[in-house]
């Protein structure tokens, strides 16, 4: 009997789905799952749901339920993580602060201030975890569910001999939007994909041996096919690969999109969550108010049945059962994309079975593809890197090279923004207490000003006489 500890439990929709699927897999019907929640009514919900699933489906599994994160860690297989640190109320300060700086986030939980932010209040939990971990149940599999999954991850990775994969449902859910695109069954396309986590690129897409790239090109310059994606669909059209990130995730991972009302018009009109400017806070939101004092567990089925396309429940079943599965997981670069730096964290192949994890070493992505990639590399780096040194320069240094928050203010509006999202944020980032923001004011240049005597860049000299040669 594995077991398996859930911690952030009262997840409305993760703890449940992963709880089920498990359940519903045939040789792991006898898991002891620890659920863990720092919220005793959500907690209580969840494991009074999870009984009712194992006595009308006749099941042996067992549940515990604690506030202690320690006794559910204690012995446990697996770690499965999806907490939330500061909930739906630091998700709207991570969107409605930077809005008032002119960066319009439509998802914001993974790149961009959000992004960032949710990093930085996250790292420090997760480092935690794995404190324990490391004491309580040093060879156990940490399943990672909590975004921004790149930096967490890449974070989790500095932690030696700690087993870990981050998990996404991008991959799969893009093949299946590729195969309704081709119009062929989804187990009969070859595919190899890799990159980062939310910016991952479909490197192959064959049917027995034929290309199928080409026949995507071609739908993707029919108006018809080209207005579901619109911002993936540019992308891939200029960049040349197809990628796992939809619209309004996409639109925020680069400059192009949503940097003017123009930009937003064009590409990011989309209902729902095809790019519409807060779409993910205002539904999560919802959901929060909705059921703030109704159990949502109470109209849920308890009958279990076919699993879920996460990949929880497959792995376990791998690695407990021996049944071999691949699946794209989000691990530390050990040179697996050679063109991404080592140490970052990459989304590559994964072949799991009953002796482990088996990543496959993937070499070169094309040069494009790792260039855009990199954008988005290098913000995850420092922002790591700020969330475990507690040096704020590097939370705006990290916020002033995201492409999107570049695309659309001054170094000083950057500035000025990561202030007010620091001090707002407080509470959930004691990594950065009794540490402040250096000011740098702008400087204010009276009229007539003569510019000092000081030696002249040689460069700024030749172009200072090109122009006056240009202008006569």
């Amino acid at each position: 009997m594995a077991k398996i500890a859930m911690i952030g439990a009262g997840s409305i929709i993760f703890c449940k789905t992963l709880m089920s699927d498990i359940m519903a897999t045939p040789g792991l019907e006898s898991t002891h799952f620890a659920l863990m929640s720092p919220t005793e009514m959500k907690l209580r919900r969840m494991e009074k749901f999870a009984n009712e699933l194992i006595r009308e489906n006749n099941l042996s599994a067992t549940v515990e339920a604690t506030t202690d994160r320690r006794k559910a860690l204690d012995g446990a297989d697996y770690v499965v993580l999806m907490i939330q640190v500061g909930g739906v109320d630091a998700f709207q300060m991570d969107y409605e602060i930077p809005m008032r700086y002119g960066v319009d986030q439509c998802i914001g939980d993974s790149m961009g201030p959000g992004g960032i932010f949710r990093a930085l209040r996250s790292i420090p939990v997760l480092l935690d975890i794995a404190k324990d971990i490391k004491e309580l149940c040093p060879k156990a599999l940490v399943l990672n569910y909590v975004n921004p999954m790149a930096a967490n991850c890449w974070a989790l990775s500095t932690v030696p001999k700690l087993g870990f994969v981050g998990l996404c449902h991008g991959v799969q859910t893009t093949l299946d939007l590729i195969a309704g695109y081709l119009g062929e069954p989804k187990e009969c396309i070859d595919y190899l994909c890799a990159g980062i986590n939310h910016m991952a690129w479909f490197l192959k897409l064959e049917k027995a041996g034929k290309d199928l790239y080409p026949l995507l090109r071609e739908k993707f310059e029919q108006p018809e096919y080209y207005i579901n994606e619109k911002v993936r669909g540019e992308v891939f059209r200029h960049f040349g690969y197809f990628m796992t990130e939809s619209t309004g995730h996409l639109s925020e991972y680069v400059p192009w999109f949503r940097k003017s009302k123009k930009a937003l018009e064009l590409y990011c009109d989309m209902p729902d969550f095809g790019g519409a400017s807060g779409a993910y806070y205002k539904y999560c939101r919802t959901i929060t108010d909705k059921f703030a004092d109704t159990d949502f567990l109470s109209i849920e089925s308890r009958k279990l049945e076919k699993r879920s396309a996460e990949y929880c429940s497959y792995i376990i079943e791998a690695l407990e059962l021996d049944k071999p599965f691949s699946f794209n997981g989000n691990l530390r670069n050990d040179s697996y994309i050679t063109n991404l730096p080592n140490g970052c964290c990459v989304e590559v192949p994964i072949y799991a079975d009953g002796r482990g994890l088996h990543p496959a070493v993937v070499g070169n992505l094309p040069p494009q593809c790792a260039a855009l990639n990199m954008t988005n590399v290098l913000v995850q780096g420092l922002t790591v890197e700020a969330a475990i040194s507690g040096n704020p320069e590097l939370v705006m240094q990290a916020a002033a090279l995201d492409p999107l928050t570049s695309a659309v203010c001054t170094l000083h509006e950057v500035r000025e923004m990561v202030r007010e999202m620091m001090e707002a944020e407080s509470k959930w980032l004691p990594q950065f207490e009794g540490k402040k923001l250096a000011d740098v004011p702008v400087i204010s240049i009276p009229p007539n000003t003569v510019p000092a005597k000081v030696p002249q860049d040689p460069a700024l000299a030749i172009a200072a006489r090109f122009a006056k040669l240009a202008a006569s």
